[in-house]
């Protein structure tokens, strides 16, 4: 029995690539992209960083978990979570009947990408810092949600979502044999 739901979750850190190489995928695979912080950001009103702001960490991980209750089983295609999503309390069950990707990206690729710190104000004021720290935290979570991982600093966005691909056809050989 298939679980009806995404056919692949992409998950990793804010800057990883998750939605460039998401849209990537979806469109070689003829299937709906979906980005879960619009899906937050559209339901809630405001932005995720204004989000956890407004309710805190942990209320916000508990919305964040709602509205993928809620979004697991109607989108069909591709899905790109937000950085912390799979950290939410309850996420990496409601994860495990899903094909999952994590896009690893190292620290040196992630400060040198333009638009990530406005995009991300609590980074300030040490970027480095911060992301250091975020990648040590989630880093474990990434991989042990993930079944397969796909390294993206210096890569281009179409050299990366061929890697994505490839895992889906080496997990449905999986899954046949």
């Amino acid at each position: 029995m298939s679980v009806r739901g995404p056919v692949l979750i992409l998950v990793g850190p804010p800057g990883s690539g998750k939605s460039t190489v998401g849209r990537l995928v979806a469109e070689r695979l003829g299937v709906p992209f979906r980005d879960f912080d619009a899906d937050l950001q559209r339901e809630q009103g405001m932005e995720t960083g204004e989000l956890v702001v407004q309710l805190g960490r942990e209320r916000f991980q508990e919305v964040e978990r709602e509205t993928l209750v809620r979004v697991l089983p109607e989108h069909t295609g591709v899905l790109a979570l937000g950085g912390g999503t799979p950290t939410a309390p309850g996420v990496p069950e409601l994860l495990e009947p899903f094909h999952v990707v994590f896009l690893d990206v190292e620290l040196e690729h992630l400060l040198r990408r333009e638009g990530l710190v406005p995009l991300h104000p609590w980074l300030l004021p040490n970027p480095r810092a911060h992301l250091r720290k975020l990648l040590a935290e989630r880093r474990p979570v990434y991989t042990a949600v993930a079944d397969a991982v796909v390294p993206t600093s210096g890569r281009a966005p179409e050299e990366v979502a061929e890697d994505v691909l490839a895992t889906l056809t080496t997990s449905n050989e999986h899954q046949a044999g």
